[in-house]
């Protein structure tokens, strides 16, 4: 069956095309498996909760007329500003209470396990033309504002505002900075509602939503300890399609596909403090698996072709749920970049047991960082995206190196993994920023990719932070292509492949971060060594696949130690093969066959009317170099799952495939395209 919304409608009928209903939740009480919402242009200021879900074979499908046109909106348009007398450019607002409801967004604070309280900030937010202005704690500060050097749009962050209660009016006041424009004329809106779509109850199935422009929620910060909510998300459920959407401005995170409420370890590090987050987090895990956690009730969502930007915290969040999923051909930009939230909990994506999650051919810049998979990305694969300027926002003047370490905490990168024992599959992308890969983690596979950052935490990060005593985090695995954890385990780090990729040294590099570079090798923090320096050099120290074997040569299990007193908890060997070398970047010493590019390179991306074009003389004449095709036959298994480097079906995989998916010869040339000419075709 089909029905009708139209927002613009006099009155509201019965569904029909020609009696259709003037808002979506209308159809959203009666549609069942099998039926389309057909939702016609306008602005529908609602939260919308499916109340049934489809099923795999008869999906509900939540359709826009015309893409895009259809606008589900968690604020509300504020036209009611008075000047305040003696301040230029200062206006208030008086909002009755009861406007809100149950859930207020101007008394609800930003909160949540691994958000840095210090930061205050409210879930709501004032909007200047669909535009996210900066909230300030003190009255002076609106009639004062000083530029923010933290966030990357420095000439809009004098756009404040302030709030407080009346509580003798029962208002909610605010105050706002709109420099020099009138807010009764503009469009100035204020969010009202935490969410626009996403089911209030678990288990919702098989939803299509598909062409709406979804925007301004008061979202609240999503750890993986707490119910994570966004936008729009499935809520614990399975089989979801989230597609050709454009998402933007929510408070913390634009998508959920993440974990549900669990009452007795909800935020419990914040709220009862005794137990390491890291140990509430384990919790979470295997309580789930205990309440329906698995591949037939949970997870295989897809995420495409959506145009996510301007969110504070994740463009797509998710812990446990997101399992089994795809997330491809999505434009993600500019996520956290107004540096007005911080926490560990940030980036374009940010997921936790990414379990045989596949992030392909996506186009993810301008954010803190661009992917996060945090723990258990076990076979996760990110292959085919382009990368670039995922970091803090540069030049940093005025701000001191102590400065740097309390605001950002991290300088940015375009992926980090972290404790997770994998096989995690990077390949065949475009790794642009000045950081590509963090690794606090083992069991990468880093193959055919074009790499123009540094590799950074090598070694390091997977400590809980404890000073005198040691504080390793054991990590879970799981069972091969599944969600039953196998076992707990440290990272001993290592188990790394790295194959057939192009690593150049950036030559512009910034003198900041060269200096950061510096400072994080003569004071590494333990969390991350602020390095820049590109190249495959940090790891001159791990052994071999022999060497590592050997300590295990006529050992029968007991007896003294002696020569190999750690040979279980020593680091893991790592396979380096035919990597290609361009401006001084080191190799590893004990790689096989590298190949060193004498030219002085450059490498970029630009913006055309048509797309995006990577810059530079790089392909202009790469020196003869002829590597082997990979598979998984010869990368072999990660060591503590036990689990080959393969689709999640279980089918191997031969990469004779580059960036744009044409076929490459059984002899191949490094980096991600199969010959230099694709290096001039659009990348996205």
């Amino acid at each position: 069956m089909k029905y009708y919304v139209n927002g613009s409608v006099y009155r509201a009928g019965d569904g029909s095309e020609k009696y259709p209903f003037k808002t979506i939740q209308a159809a959203a009480d009666l549609a069942v498996a099998g039926d389309e919402i057909l939702v016609f242009p306008g602005i529908y200021r609602e939260y919308v909760n499916p109340k049934n879900g489809g099923r795999a074979d008869a999906r509900i499908t939540y359709r826009s007329v015309e893409p895009l046109k259809a606008i589900i909106t968690g604020a509300e348009s504020v036209k009611t500003w008075q000047r305040v007398e003696g301040a230029d450019g200062v206006y208030v607002a008086r909002i009755p209470n009861s406007v809100f409801g149950n859930y207020n967004p101007y008394t609800t604070l930003v909160s949540g396990d691994w958000f840095i309280a210090s930061f205050i900030a409210h879930t709501g937010e004032v909007y200047l033309n669909h535009k996210s202005m900066y909230e300030v704690t003190t009255l002076d500060a609106v009639l004062n504002p000083v530029p923010n050097k933290a966030s990357w749009d420095r000439d809009f962050t004098c756009h404040v505002w302030y709030t407080e209660q009346d509580e003798e009016k029962d208002e909610t006041v605010i105050y706002a900075n709109f420099q020099g424009a009138d807010p009764n004329a503009e469009d100035v809106e204020i969010s009202v509602r935490k969410d626009c779509f996403l089911p209030e109850a678990e288990g919702i199935s098989y939803i299509t939503l598909s062409g709406f422009t979804v925007r301004e929620a008061a979202t609240q910060w999503a750890p993986p300890t707490a119910y994570q909510d966004g936008m729009i998300g499935p809520h614990w459920s399975k089989g979801w399609i989230i597609e050709d959407c454009e998402v933007y401005e929510s408070k913390c995170s634009g998508i959920s596909l993440g974990k549900y409420l669990q009452p007795n370890n909800d935020n419990k590090w914040l709220k009862w403090k005794y137990k390491d987050g890291t140990q509430t987090e384990r919790d979470c895990i295997l309580q789930a698996s205990y309440e329906g956690w698995d591949k037939e009730h949970i997870g295989s969502h897809i995420v495409r072709r959506c145009h996510i930007h301007d969110c504070g915290q994740t463009g797509i969040v998710g812990h446990l749920g997101g399992v089994f999923s795809l997330i491809e051909d999505n434009h993600i930009h500019h996520i956290c970049f107004k540096q007005n939230l911080a926490g560990a909990e940030t980036g374009g994506i940010k997921m936790h047991a990414a379990i045989d999650v596949i992030y392909r051919r996506n186009h993810i810049h301008h954010c803190l960082r661009g992917i996060w998979l945090d723990w258990q990305a076990q076979g996760t694969r990110v292959t085919q995206n382009l990368f670039h300027d995922n970091c803090i926002p540069f030049p940093l003047t005025g701000l001191s190196q102590e400065d740097m370490r309390a605001v950002f905490g991290s300088m940015g990168e375009d992926i980090f993994v972290e404790v997770s024992h994998g096989p995690t599959l990077i390949d065949n992308n475009l790794l642009l920023s000045d950081r590509s890969v963090k690794w606090a983690t083992q069991g990468i596979a880093l193959i055919h990719n074009l790499i123009a950052g540094s590799f950074a935490a090598v070694g390091i990060g997977t400590d809980n932070g404890g000073v005198k005593k040691p504080s390793v985090r054991y990590t879970p695995y799981h069972e091969v292509h599944g969600t039953r954890v196998a076992g707990f385990m440290s990272i001993l780090h290592g188990d790394d492949r790295i194959y057939n990729n192009i690593i150049l040294q950036k030559k512009d590099l910034d003198p900041v971060k060269a200096y950061l570079t510096e400072i994080g090798k003569q004071n590494p923090n333990g969390w991350d060594d602020m390095n820049f320096a590109a190249g495959s050099a940090c790891f001159d120290e791990y052994p071999t696949e022999d060497e590592w074997k050997k300590q295990f040569e006529g050992y029968c299990g007991m007896g003294s130690e002696t020569e190999y007193p750690d040979r279980y908890y020593d680091h893991l060997p790592v396979w380096i093969e035919g990597n290609l070398y361009c401006n001084g970047a080191p190799a590893c010493a004990k790689e096989i066959n590298p190949v060193a590019d004498d030219r002085e390179v450059s490498i970029g991306v630009e913006q055309r009317k048509d797309g995006w074009y990577l810059t530079g003389n790089l392909y202009d004449s790469l020196p003869a170099a002829s590597v082997r095709v990979m598979s998984t036959k010869s990368l072999g298994m990660a060591f503590e799952p036990e689990q080959y480097y393969e689709n999640p079906d279980g089918t191997p995989i031969v990469f004779s495939t580059d960036y744009f998916g044409n076929g490459r010869d059984a002899r191949t040339i490094p980096g991600p395209f199969a010959d230099a000419k694709a290096a001039a075709e659009r990348l996205f």
